[in-house]
């Protein structure tokens, strides 16, 4: 059984995985519909959510090489999954996102335009 504290830390890794995750699926719906500022910002609060779970993380590290170990149960090695694929997945929305902007730029340059 993990102890108050183990579960806060776990969940906060949990919650802000989600919301980079959440973000970035947002903002590759924002660039679809070719608004890139709005995008760029749904980025920008995904970095800025997993940057807080980098610092719960880095805590954990921290504790552990203080002697002092968390329990690495099932709950602990899902919270470094989410977190994990969601540090993945808006790798991948950026790169999405930049191949949207570019095919815009290109079909607008031929004279093409890109219909919503």
């Amino acid at each position: 059984m993990y102890q108050e504290t183990e579960l806060e830390v776990i969940m906060s890794l949990i919650m802000y995985g989600g919301e980079a995750k959440s973000c970035a699926f947002e903002a590759i719906a924002a660039a679809k519909q070719q608004d890139f500022e709005l995008a760029a910002s749904l980025i920008e609060q995904a970095e800025q959510a997993l940057l807080q779970a980098h610092k719960v993380q880095t805590g954990l590290l921290s504790q552990e090489a203080a002697g002092q170990e968390m329990k690495a149960g099932l709950l602990m090695v899902h919270g470094q999954d989410h977190l994990m694929t969601s540090i993945c997945f808006v790798d991948l929305a950026k790169e999405i996102i930049l191949v949207r902007k570019e095919i815009l730029e290109t079909n607008k340059k031929k004279g093409q335009t890109d219909e919503k």
